[in-house]
């Protein structure tokens, strides 16, 4: 037995804001004064924007300075460190949201050596994992620890898969890599059906001395990844880890299927909160060091388009975001994509399997070539069309996020593989709008198979004459956790209300619309060939009735890659968009990641954009409003929340108002 005793402070993060103050001033609360807890709670609430320009110890003085209850943020600079909380509590689904693993190192190096949930984000949870934090969705431990008891580590490890378990043992995932043996891939499984999502899986599973030859719904195990790539967000900690465990004197594993890409930070000398924070300087070490390992290990980089120098206020983008870019130029179908980022499910799209994976993960594939994985259920969302005219995948997607299973965590962890009439129906494109918000939906990923519309894409945007072969489609009575079903006909264009994804809403059933200050379309999700047409659909039809963006309202568009901007010119779209006041913006994250233009400036501001997700803080301290492409610009043009059908019904209704009253 061995036995782990635990500072007897405890850190309720309770849903009342008082409760959280109290604590932080010394008090002991029970659970009862401290419930109900608070849900939700994301990664940008754990380690916020400003608190990435570190990667290091540094982060522990930041921890939950995001966190929001009630509009206040209680916990400021500090105050989990020095009050000496060895443990902390929260609701459901905890560390939703982007893959950082700056979160679990904050809370590390803030001295919390437990967390304890009513449940987990996937990658959050493994990300803790692999610095050896750490976590448990047993609830009553809370009160053990109070009593003063000590903790057998086999009850830390309860309902763990034995990797996990392996790992937690070894105090993080680089200390028991390094006594891992990587052999070869194993030969797939072939004798049950099996879905699209199991077969890759399968044919990329690596054997190992620690794991099995064939990997079932929650075993751990390893896999070989055909593309791994990284951002600057997350070199600069990656290397801290490697030359923390291994010395200098390491080298990466098959440096040809290793990425790297600066699209985050590349508008930082407009993004209001790096200018506010004086946080210029803190970006630019981190492209520093991105730049250093990436020169070190002769790397294949995906940079700015013009380099961010001292004193340089002119930079003007990135080459393209990083999965729009492994979608567009290196991803195929069956293969395995890995990277630093929650959206890489984006290349998914393309009938392959491509997933997030924290910082720790990334370090110890990029030395080992295995990346860690525990294999997850597949849930079937089966989406019957024609989807209306003016409906789009971005509309499905926040339906999808609306409904009570998927707020209740019926996605949490796992595959979602997208199928029906209105997905066979979809561009490319707009497959990459369902794949790429799994990440929102909670998902481990999402997966289309690959068909006609695929080669066709492949064909067109990357000169690839792919060919399809028999296996890479799920078979007939192929193992689901469950299956959703949705009526693509009764859809109609859906807003999320601000502070979630999942607060989705029919926007034809707002009685009252927000008006608005910004409008921003860009972002991996919405950043696309496709979403540039639905964005040019509304505003060529605008700017033919001489109309503009409203009075106050500032319009963004943000392209995702070089050849979306390319398509854009060459599609004649310019025109439309300068008539009606747009600022075009060269490729990045930009306002997404709360990195540019776009971003809100106060707390009264109101936006409505077409990006993935709308934590506290993640856009700007103002009220977030997530729509679709079209949506956004209607919105744009009208000052308020609305659908282009309701902005040409309300444009014929004052002409014909106008024709009357001469």
């Amino acid at each position: 037995m061995s036995l782990l005793r635990f500072k007897p402070r405890v850190l309720w993060l309770s849903a009342d804001a008082a409760a959280i103050s109290a604590q932080l001033q010394g008090a002991e609360l029970a659970a009862a004064q401290a419930t109900p807890l608070r849900d939700d709670i994301s990664t940008d609430e754990i380690t916020p924007l400003p608190v990435m320009v570190h990667f290091d110890a540094q982060l522990g003085r930041y921890l939950y300075t995001g966190f929001s209850v009630g509009g206040v943020k209680p916990i400021t600079r500090d105050a989990v460190r020095e009050g000496g909380f060895e443990v902390v509590v929260a609701g459901k689904r905890y560390g939703k949201g982007s893959s950082r693993e700056h979160s679990v190192v904050a809370e590390r190096a803030a001295g919390v050596r437990l967390v304890i949930a009513e449940s987990f984000e996937r990658i959050y949870r493994q990300n803790a994992d692999n610095v050896g934090l750490f976590t448990s969705t047993d609830l009553s431990l809370a009160a053990r620890i109070k009593a003063g008891e000590a903790i057998d580590l086999e009850d830390l490890l309860a309902g763990r898969d034995a990797l996990a378990a392996a790992v937690l043992r070894a105090g993080g995932l680089l200390r028991f890599g390094q006594a891992m043996r990587v052999m070869d891939r194993l030969p797939p499984a072939t004798a049950a059906p099996r879905t699209l999502f199991q077969k890759i899986v399968n044919r990329h599973t690596l054997a190992t001395n620690v794991t099995p030859a064939q990997l079932t719904p929650g075993v751990g195990g390893f896999v070989r990844a055909d593309w791994r790539f990284i951002h600057e967000y997350y070199t600069g900690m990656c290397a801290h880890l490697l030359d923390d465990a291994l010395g200098s004197g390491y080298a990466l594993r098959d440096t040809a299927s290793i990425l790297s890409f600066e699209d985050h930070l590349s508008y930082v000398h407009r993004s209001p909160v790096h200018l506010a924070q004086d946080l210029v300087g803190g970006v630019r070490r981190l492209s520093t060091a991105h730049r250093v390992f990436v020169q070190r290990h002769g790397l294949k980089d995906h940079g700015y388009l013009q380099a961010l120098e001292a004193g340089d206020a002119g930079n003007q983008g990135s080459e393209g975001i990083s999965h729009a870019l492994m979608t567009e130029r290196y991803a195929l179908p069956g293969q395995l994509v890995v990277g630093t980022d929650s959206h890489t499910p984006h290349a998914g799209a393309l009938g392959c399997v491509a997933f997030g994976v924290g910082t720790t993960d990334m370090a110890n594939a990029f030395v080992s070539g295995a990346v860690r994985i525990t294999l997850p259920e597949v849930l079937r969302v089966d989406i019957q069309g024609p989807l209306p005219l003016g409906v789009s995948a971005k509309d499905v997607v926040l339906h999808l996020l609306a409904l009570p299973a998927i707020r209740a965590g019926a996605g949490v962890g796992r595959v979602f593989e997208f199928v029906g009439t209105a997905v066979r129906d979809m561009s490319i494109d707009e497959r990459a709008t369902l794949t790429n918000m799994t990440a929102e939906l909670g998902g481990f990923t999402g997966i289309v198979a690959p068909d006609e519309k695929t080669l066709a894409f492949l064909r067109e945007r990357r000169g690839v004459d792919f060919r399809l072969e028999p296996w890479m489609c799920s078979d007939a009575g192929a193992p689901y956790f469950d299956t959703l079903h949705v009526d693509a006909r009764v859809l109609s264009p859906m807003v999320a209300r601000p502070g979630d994804p999942g607060h989705g809403v029919a926007l034809h059933t707002l009685t009252e619309r927000a008006r608005i200050d910004i409008a921003y379309g860009g972002s991996c999700t919405a950043g696309k060939q496709d979403d540039f047409d639905q964005y040019h659909a509304v505003l060529a039809w605008a700017a033919a009735r001489g109309l503009r963006a409203a009075p106050g309202v500032k319009l963004y568009l943000q392209y995702g890659t070089q050849a979306v901007r390319d398509y854009c010119a060459a599609r004649g779209y310019l025109p439309a968009f300068e008539s009606v006041g747009a600022e075009m913006l060269q490729p990045a994250c930009g306002a997404c990641a709360n990195c540019g233009p776009g971003s809100s400036e106060h707390a009264g501001q109101v936006t409505v954009s077409a990006i993935n997700r709308n934590f506290p803080g993640r856009s700007g301290p103002g009220q977030v409003w997530l729509a679709s492409p079209a949506t956004v610009a209607a919105s744009a043009i009208a000052g308020r929340l609305c659908s282009f059908d309701e902005l040409r019904l309300n444009s014929e209704r004052a002409e014909l108002a106008d024709n009357q009253g001469r």
